[in-house]
C-alpha cells in the first residue's frame, strides 16, 4: 500500500505524472485479485466495474471515505484527488490508488483519535460493549431510583397532597423529558464516543462550554458517590443504634462505614465494566422487589399496631382527604419540589458510558426515554398507594381509639377518627407517625419491612456505583481533548476497554474527602444545581444546533423541537433559583470563570460546533447588513491590503499594519505566486491554511490571500478588484518599499511602479513602508528552518542508531523528519561573522513593532490634503498600547512670513478634528534649492537610467528612445525639476528635524501617468526616504476621511 504523504493536506500519488497525455494505466493492487480474470478486463474493483462497465480511477461512495484523520486502526479509505481526475495523464503511466491510507498526523492510537471509525464490533464474548438495556436503561432506573423513593415520596405527598404531588412529580418528568429529547437530537447527528454530557455538550457548542460544564459535571458526579454512601452508611448506623451496636459515635461510623463501601465499590469498577454491570443487575432484582413489596403490602389486611401508625389500608376518604396541601414546618410547593427533584436526576447515567455501549445512537434516546417513563409512573403509582391507605399525621398509641361512627371535631385526620382512631392529640404535641412526620412509613406499609431497608441499600449503592463509574469515563474524555494540559495525565487508558483507572482512584480520593466530612446537607444542593447546568446546556445545544440551520445538523431523531429545547433550558435555570437561589449563582460563577479560562487558552480543537455556524450566520447577515448603509466619514475605518508575500517574511510591515488595525478594522495579508498556474497551485493551495493558522499564533487579527497569476501586477490587481466583502473591503493599500530597483531588471520596476498607479485608479489609499535595513528576512528564515532540519535529521539518525527505542513525544520528532527530509541534507558551512551582525540587525528592525516603544515621536509630514488620512493613522497609532508613549508632532509647509498665522489655522483645524499633538512646525524654507551634495547624490542615484539625448543626435536620440523607452529623458527632467527639488529637500529637512523620531510618516509624491517614467518615481521615492527611521510615505485617495461634524 502506498502512503499518504503530507503536500499541503493533498493525497500524493507517486504513480501520477501531470504531462503527457492518454486514458488512464492502473497496475494490480491489493485489490485486483477480486477483478475480472481471463484477460476479460484490467483487474481493479468489481464495484467500480460493475457500477460503470468501464476502468475508472472513480470511486464509488463508501463509507470509509468519510472517517476522520487518525483512524484507530491506522488507515482509512481515501478517494483519488480531483487533481489525479483533472489533470492529464502521462501515457503508459502507471496509476494506482490505494484503498486505504496510513494515517501519521496526531495519532496516538487511542480511541479518542478517529471516532468514527469506531464502528461497533461483532460480539466475541468479550468485547465489553452493553446494548441499551443494560447499559442504559437499568443504569438510567437505578440512578433515578434512589433513596427518594423509599423515605421521602410520602413526605413529599403528604406535604403537598397528592393533588401538587402529582404535579411536583409531573414537573421533574418534565423537564427531564425536554432534556432526553435534546439528549436524543444530539446524539443521533453524528457517532458518539466517551464523555457522556461533556462530549454531547462540547461537539455542539464548542469545547468553551464543552470544557466547562465536563469539569463541573465529573466532579458533581464524583462527590454525587460521597453522598450516595453517606446515605447508605447513616442507614446502617440507625440500624446499629436500634441494636445498640455503635462502634464509636454516629458520625465516625458514618465514615468509618461510608469509606470501606466506596473502597469495596471500587474494587467493583476496577474489575471491569462487565462486573459492575453485573453488580447493577442483582441491585435492581433487590430494588424491584422491593418496589413490589410495597405495593403488595397496602393490600395486606393493617393491623392494630400499623392502624395507630396511620396505615388503614385503601380508603376513599383518606384519599380525598389526602388530596388538598398541608404545608407545614415553613414549607412550600418550591421547597417540596426542590427536595424531590434531585431524584430525577439520573438520566445521564446511561449517556456517561457512551464510549461503552455498543450503538449510542440508538441506545441513549431508547433507553433513556423509557427509564423516564417507568421511574415515574412508580413514582406515581407509589405516591398514590400509600396517600391511599395512610393518613398525615398519626400518634402510633394503640390505645388512641374511638367508637367506630364517632362523630370527630378534628383537624388532624377526620379519617381516621371514622376508621376509629383519635389522633387529635397531634394538634397539640409533635406525633411520630404518619405521612408527615415518619420517613420510614413504606417500611410500614410494606409487607416485610427488610426488605425496603434492602431496597433502600440497592438505590444507594447502585446510584454511587454509577456515579464511581460516571466520574472518572467523563473525566477521561474531558482529559483526553487536552482542553485542560494540566489534566492530560488522566487521559491514560488501560485494557481491552481503556478504563481510566487514574481517574478511578481520583473520583475515589475526591469521594473519601467528602465522606469524612460526614454532612453533605450544604454540598448536595450544588450538586443538583451542577447536573441542573448541564441538562440546561443540552437543552441549549439543541436549540443552538437547530436555529443556526447548519447543513450538518442533520439528527436521526425527530420528535424534537428547537423551542421546545429552549423552554427546557430555561426550564432547567428555573428549576435551579428554585432549588438553592444561591447554589445557582455559585454555578454559574464556576462555569463562567472556566467558560473564559477556557476562551483565553484556545485549545486546538475544531469540532465545528453550532456556534461557529451561528457566528458564520452572524457575520454574513451583519455583512448583508453593512452593505444597505452608505459609508459615513464618521465611521470611516482604514481597512488594509498588505502585500507581505508570506506574513512571515515580513514581519515589520505586518506588525505596522496589526498596530493600526487591531481588532477594529480589516487587515489581509496577501501574496502573489507568480509562474505558470500549474507549477505554483499545489504551493499556493498548501500556503493558504498554513499561513492562516501562523497569522492566528502570533495572534495577528489578519487574513491571508494567495493569488496565482504570470506577474506580479496582475496578481495585485485582481487583490485589488476583488478582495473583501460588500463593506468589508480594503480600502488602503500598504506595501514595501522595493530597495532594490535599481539593480533589479526594468520591467520588475514597471510592475513595482504599476501596483502603485494601480491603487490610485482603484481609489485606495496608499502607503510604501520604508526601513533602512529592509524588511524581507526570508533568507534568514529559510537559513534557520534548514537548520532545524539538519537538528531533526542528526536525531533521526541518532534514534535509528540506538535501535529506535526511543518513546513518547521523540517519536513525533521522528514523523516530522521523514516527511521533511527526503535526503539527506548536508550541513553548509557557518556564515561569516559580518553576515551574521547584518542578519541579527535586519531581525532586531523587522521586530522592533512587536515590542512596546519607548518615548519618542510619530513625525508627521502633511505636506498636501488628502482627505485626512495622512494624519489619521497616525492619531490612531497613538492610541495603541505599544504606541501610547510616543507623541505626535505636525510638520506643514508654509510660507515665508507667515509662519504663525499658518501655525495658528492648522492648531484650530487640529483642534476641530479632536486630535492631540505635541508641536507644530512650520516649514517656511521648503521651496530652498537642495544643496549641492545631495543633488549630486540624487544624480548618482539616476545617472543608470538616463537616456542623454540632449547630448545625441536626434537619430541617435531616437534609437535610444526606441530601444529603452523605460529610461529617464533629459527633457521630463526638465519638465519635473521643481518636483525633483522638493522631494531632494524635503529630504534634507527630514534630516534636519526627524533623524531622532521613531515613525515618520510623510505625503507621498503621485506620479502622473504616461508623464513621470518609473525609474524617475522610483527616485523620487528613494531620495525622500533615504537614510531616515522608519519611514511611511503615504497617499490618501483625497476623500475625506476626518470631520469635524458631530
Amino acid at each position: 500500500m502506498e502512503k499518504y504523504q503530507g503536500n499541503g493536506g493533498e493525497h500524493v500519488n507517486p504513480a501520477f505524472d501531470r504531462t503527457g497525455e492518454g486514458p488512464p494505466n492502473y497496475e494490480e493492487s491489493s485489490f485486483s485479485e477480486l477483478g475480472y480474470t481471463n484477460g476479460e478486463r484490467r483487474d481493479i474493483r468489481p464495484s467500480v466495474v460493475s457500477a460503470f462497465g468501464h476502468d475508472t480511477l472513480d470511486r464509488v461512495p463508501n463509507i470509509d471515505f468519510y472517517r476522520n484523520a487518525g483512524s484507530m486502526s491506522g488507515h482509512r479509505a481515501i478517494r483519488p484527488s480531483l487533481q489525479e481526475l483533472h489533470e492529464v495523464f502521462q501515457k503508459n503511466g502507471a496509476i494506482s490508488v490505494p484503498d486505504t491510507v496510513e494515517d501519521t498526523e496526531g495519532s496516538d492510537g487511542s480511541p479518542s483519535e478517529d471516532l468514527e471509525s469506531d464502528l461497533p464490533k461483532e460480539s466475541n464474548g468479550g468485547s465489553g460493549k452493553f446494548g441499551w438495556i443494560i447499559g442504559v436503561l437499568v443504569r438510567c432506573m437505578l440512578n433515578i431510583w434512589g433513596v427518594m423513593l423509599f423515605i421521602r415520596l410520602s413526605w413529599v405527598f403528604g406535604q403537598a397532597g397528592w393533588g401538587l404531588g402529582i404535579v411536583v412529580i409531573l414537573l421533574s418528568c418534565v423537564v427531564t423529558s425536554i432534556t432526553c429529547l435534546s439528549m436524543s437530537a444530539i446524539c443521533t447527528n453524528g457517532v458518539v464516543r466517551g464523555g457522556g454530557a461533556y462530549y454531547l455538550i462540547s461537539r455542539s457548542l464548542g469545547p468553551e462550554f464543552g470544557g466547562s460544564i465536563g469539569l463541573i459535571f465529573a466532579f458533581a458526579n464524583a462527590v454525587a458517590v460521597a453522598m450516595y454512601v453517606v446515605g447508605f452508611a447513616e442507614t446502617v448506623v440507625d440500624l446499629l443504634k436500634d441494636n445498640a451496636a455503635i462502634m464509636v459515635d454516629e458520625v465516625n461510623d458514618i465514615r468509618i462505614i461510608g469509606c470501606i463501601t466506596v473502597l469495596l465499590l471500587l474494587g467493583i469498577s476496577l474489575a471491569g465494566m462487565e462486573w459492575e454491570a453485573k453488580a447493577q443487575i442483582f441491585l435492581l432484582i433487590i430494588l424491584l422487589v422491593a418496589i413490589v413489596n410495597v405495593f403488595v403490602g397496602t393490600g395486606i389486611p393493617a393491623t392494630e399496631a400499623k392502624k395507630s401508625q396511620g396505615f388503614f389500608n385503601y380508603q376513599a376518604n383518606i384519599f380525598l382527604e389526602n388530596f388538598p396541601p398541608k404545608f407545614q414546618d415553613g414549607e412550600s410547593f418550591f421547597s417540596v419540589f426542590s427536595i424531590f427533584f434531585p431524584a430525577a436526576t439520573g438520566i445521564l447515567a446511561g449517556a456517561n458510558i457512551s464510549g461503552d455501549l455498543r450503538d449510542p445512537q440508538a441506545a441513549i434516546p431508547k433507553g433513556t426515554l423509557l427509564a423516564i417513563i417507568i421511574t415515574g409512573v412508580t413514582y406515581l403509582g407509589v405516591g398514590l398507594c400509600v396517600v391511599g391507605t395512610t393518613v398525615r399525621e398519626a400518634t402510633g398509641n394503640i390505645s388512641d381509639t374511638v367508637a367506630l361512627g364517632t362523630f370527630c371535631n378534628s383537624s388532624v385526620s377526620v379519617s381516621a377518627c371514622e376508621l376509629g382512631f383519635n389522633f387529635s392529640s397531634c394538634f397539640e404535641d409533635d406525633c411520630k407517625f404518619g405521612l408527615m412526620n415518619n420517613f420510614q412509613v413504606m417500611t410500614m406499609v410494606s409487607g416485610f419491612g427488610p426488605l425496603i431497608i434492602a431496597g433502600t441499600f440497592s438505590a444507594t449503592l447502585s446510584s454511587a456505583l454509577a456515579s464511581l463509574v460516571s466520574a472518572p469515563k467523563v473525566f477521561q474524555a474531558l482529559c483526553k481533548d487536552n482542553i485542560y494540559t494540566a489534566l492530560h495525565f488522566f487521559a491514560k487508558g488501560h485494557g481491552k476497554n481503556n478504563e481510566p483507572l487514574r481517574g478511578y482512584v481520583l473520583t475515589f480520593i475526591l469521594a473519601v474527602a467528602f465522606i469524612l466530612i460526614a454532612d453533605l446537607n450544604v454540598i448536595a444542593p450544588i450538586i443538583s444545581n451542577f447536573f441542573l447546568a448541564s441538562y440546561a446546556l443540552i437543552n441549549f445545544s439543541c436549540f443552538h444546533a437547530s436555529y443556526a440551520k447548519s447543513p450538518g445538523w442533520r439528527p436521526a431523531y425527530r420528535f424534537y423541537n428547537m423551542w421546545l429545547s429552549l423552554f427546557g433550558a430555561l426550564l432547567c435555570c428555573a428549576v435551579m433559583f428554585v432549588i438553592n437561589w444561591w447554589a445557582a449563582l455559585l454555578t454559574y460563577a464556576i462555569e463562567i470563570f472556566l467558560y473564559v479560562y477556557v476562551t483565553v487558552k484556545k485549545p486546538k480543537v475544531n469540532w465545528g460546533s453550532s456556534t461557529q455556524a451561528v457566528t458564520f450566520v452572524s457575520a454574513v447577515s451583519n455583512t448583508l447588513s453593512l452593505s444597505g448603509i452608505e459609508d459615513h466619514v464618521k465611521n470611516f475605518r482604514p481597512q488594509f491590503l498588505v502585500l507581505t508575500g508570506s506574513p512571515k517574511t515580513r514581519p515589520a510591515l505586518l506588525d505596522l499594519a496589526h498596530s493600526l488595525t487591531k481588532n477594529y478594522g480589516l487587515c489581509i495579508t496577501c501574496e502573489v505566486l507568480t509562474g505558470p498556474r500549474s507549477d505554483v497551485l499545489l504551493d499556493m493551495n498548501s500556503k493558504m491554511e498554513t499561513n492562516q493558522q501562523w497569522l492566528n499564533k502570533k495572534k495577528r487579527k489578519a487574513f491571508y490571500a494567495a493569488v496565482a497569476c504570470d506577474t506580479f501586477r496582475e496578481g495585485t490587481q485582481i487583490l485589488l478588484q476583488g478582495a473583501g466583502l460588500g463593506r468589508l473591503k480594503p480600502n488602503t493599500l500598504m506595501i514595501g518599499f522595493k530597495k532594490d530597483w535599481r539593480t533589479i531588471d526594468s520591467s520588475a520596476v514597471k510592475s513595482y511602479v504599476g501596483v502603485l498607479h494601480d491603487a490610485f485608479d482603484f481609489e485606495y489609499g496608499t502607503v510604501v513602508f520604508r526601513m533602512s535595513q529592509g524588511l524581507d528576512i526570508a533568507h534568514i528564515i529559510e537559513a534557520r528552518e534548514m537548520e532545524r532540519a539538519v537538528q531533526e535529521q542528526q536525531a533521526l539518525e541518532n534514534e535509528e542508531m540506538d535501535g529506535g527505542k526511543s518513546k513518547g513525544l521523540f517519536r513525533k520528532s521522528r514523523k516530522s523528519s521523514k516527511q521533511v527530509l527526503t535526503t539527506r541534507v548536508s550541513v553548509t558551512s557557518a556564515p561569516c561573522p559580518e553576515a551574521v551582525k547584518v542578519n541579527d540587525r535586519l531581525v532586531e528592525a523587522s521586530t522592533q513593532f512587536q515590542k512596546k516603544q519607548t518615548k519618542g515621536t510619530i513625525d508627521v509630514w502633511w505636506m498636501f490634503d488628502d482627505g485626512g488620512l495622512t494624519l489619521l493613522l497616525p492619531y490612531i497609532l497613538t492610541t495603541r498600547k505599544k504606541w501610547k508613549d510616543c507623541k505626535m508632532r505636525i510638520f506643514i509647509a508654509g510660507q515665508p512670513g507667515r509662519s504663525e498665522l499658518d501655525k495658528e489655522e492648522m492648531k484650530s483645524l487640529l483642534q476641530k478634528f479632536r486630535i492631540r499633538c505635541t508641536d507644530i512646525n512650520v516649514i517656511s524654507d521648503i521651496n530652498v534649492k537642495p544643496s549641492a551634495e545631495s543633488w549630486k547624490a540624487f544624480e548618482d542615484m539616476i545617472e543608470p537610467f538616463r537616456l542623454h539625448e540632449s547630448s545625441k543626435s536626434m537619430a541617435q536620440a531616437e534609437a535610444l528612445m526606441k530601444d529603452n523607452p523605460w529610461k529617464i529623458t533629459d527633457a521630463e527632467l526638465d519638465s519635473f525639476e521643481e518636483k525633483t527639488n522638493l522631494q531632494v529637500r524635503l529630504n534634507e529637512l527630514l534630516q534636519e528635524n526627524s533623524k531622532a523620531a521613531s515613525l515618520i510618516i510623510v505625503s507621498m509624491p503621485i506620479a502622473r501617468k504616461e508623464s513621470v517614467s518609473d525609474h524617475l518615481y522610483m527616485a523620487w521615492l528613494d531620495i525622500l526616504s533615504k537614510n531616515l527611521p522608519p519611514t511611511l510615505l503615504m497617499r490618501g485617495n483625497h476623500k475625506s476621511v476626518l470631520t469635524f461634524y458631530s
